[in-house]
């Protein structure tokens, strides 16, 4: 077991989305004290749009989806972290969330911070009819269908979870939340 910070940290989990996947890694990386939770679809993306985990080490403490059982999430259970952040969080992570199926990296730390009553972030990739998002090789249009938006909406009505549609929503979020945090640890 990972012996617990002086304060807690802010978990990001990476899904199998490239939707403003630059943007999201470059908040986090603005951001003080995060670990990064891949799946195994957040690795192979990453691959595709050229970041390399040993470059994100430097940032991050990586926790990669390679257990049966997501070990890591027993870190919650001792107070490691005060937020959870999916971003981005592609349809099926958001609709595996919203029906409260936690068999992924990601899947498993919103689960777990729910039961700890840790609030939660989530950028979905599905939240409008039309979706302008860069592929690795161009920027497509997608057009998610009812069942996703469904999902995101979903999602919205759960206790202490805020879901977003840009990154620009996420920000304002995240920066409101360290200030409440900023506030509560002084």
């Amino acid at each position: 077991m990972m012996k617990r910070d002086e304060a807690p940290r802010l978990a990001w989990a990476l899904t199998g989305s490239g939707h403003f996947l630059k943007e999201s890694l470059d908040l986090a990386m603005t951001l003080p004290d995060v670990d990064l939770f891949l799946s195994r679809a957040a690795e192979e993306v990453l691959h595709m749009y050229e970041y390399k985990l040993s470059d994100l080490r430097k940032q991050f403490r990586i926790f990669r989806d390679n257990t049966a059982s997501a070990a890591p999430v027993g870190l919650f259970y001792h107070g490691h972290y005060h937020s959870v952040v999916i971003a981005p969080a592609t349809s099926n992570t958001v609709a595996k969330c919203a029906m409260g199926i936690s068999d992924t990296l990601p899947t498993n730390i919103f689960a777990q911070a729910g039961k700890c009553r840790l609030p939660a972030f989530v950028f979905a990739c599905d939240t409008e009819p039309e979706v302008v998002t860069e592929s690795p090789s161009e920027w497509v249009t997608l057009f998610p269908r009812q069942v996703d938006l469904e999902h995101a909406d979903r999602l919205r009505r759960f206790e202490r979870v805020t879901v977003v549609g840009t990154v620009g929503g996420l920000e304002a979020a995240l920066r409101e939340r360290l200030a409440c945090l900023n506030a509560s640890f002084s």
